[in-house]
């Protein structure tokens, strides 16, 4: 059966998608969007029932998008076709790729990360509070994929995990990391109960993060990209540590703290524990 065809751009379907841009009406809708062939292809392998797919043959970079649309309809997900004009309208890149998904959101918790999430191995996690810009939000799901984390939490959130821009520069980790929203009082009492250590970075530390322990459970605790971790996370945490600064900089760009310090402990915990 031929894919159905929206020309219009006054459609109604066409003005709800450019409202999903926004966080309100997603919330509102329990919806959110998928843009990009990676992105969308990523979305199915994780195992997540598209809503609606729309596609825009004019905008097609390759020739891979026949099997994805084939796959997203065997899925269940309705496939419209959108002409040039109209694919622009919804789409939030500067280059669209002519694909376009609708999801259903869905909500994590702590206890998603519980031991049966993490293969037996010591607890590895990201916890990240108050971030503000959904590139850096992204970036930091990108990274903790990267350096093999059990899951992030997102503590007292600006942006929402399900913002375009959070889907796209995450390249659609989103999907296959386990990711939980979740009060910063909460989470430290989560951490604490499970044993597992919270060590927070900060410029104002005396330990460079280099020098300390990060095996064992460990959760690695950073801030947002203005202030920094607020007081609450620099009392309640188990360690504070710091990335020694040569230059005229005094602070990295989020992203780039957490991969540093993520790396430093990916090699350490490639290396036996010492006896306590």
């Amino acid at each position: 059966m031929p894919a159905e065809r929206i020309s219009s751009l006054q459609n109604p379907r066409i003005k709800q998608l450019v409202r999903l841009r926004d966080r309100r009406p997603r919330d509102e809708a329990g919806l959110f969007l998928i843009e990009g062939y990676r992105e969308v292809k990523r979305a199915l392998a994780a195992g997540v029932k598209l809503r609606e797919l729309y596609t825009g043959p004019d905008w097609f970079l390759g020739e891979n998008e026949a099997a994805l649309i084939a796959a997203a309809a065997a899925g269940g997900a309705p496939v419209c076709e959108l002409t040039k004009e109209a694919f622009a309208k919804i789409s939030y890149r500067d280059r669209p790729d002519g694909l376009l998904a609708v999801a259903p959101q869905w909500r994590r918790t702590l206890e998603d990360l519980g031991p049966g999430a993490v293969g037996g191995k010591p607890p590895f996690l990201l916890v990240v509070e108050a971030i503000e810009k959904p590139g850096n939000l992204g970036t930091l799901l990108r990274g903790a994929d990267a350096a093999g984390v059990d899951g992030v939490v997102v503590c007292d959130p600006v942006t929402d995990i399900f913002n375009p821009n959070v889907v796209r520069s995450s390249t659609g980790v989103l999907f296959s990391l386990p990711v939980v929203v979740a009060e910063s009082v909460a989470v430290r009492a989560w951490l604490r109960g499970r044993g597992i250590r919270a060590v927070a970075t900060t410029p104002a530390a005396a330990a460079a993060y280099t020098d300390a322990d990060l095996r064992g459970p460990l959760a690695v605790i950073m801030g947002s990209e203005q202030y920094g971790l607020t007081d609450f996370w620099l009392k309640e945490s188990d360690l504070l540590v710091r990335i020694p600064m040569a230059g005229e900089a005094d602070s990295l760009n989020v992203g780039m703290a957490a991969i540093l310090t993520l790396f430093e402990a990916v090699r350490q915990r490639g290396q036996p524990v010492r006896p306590s």
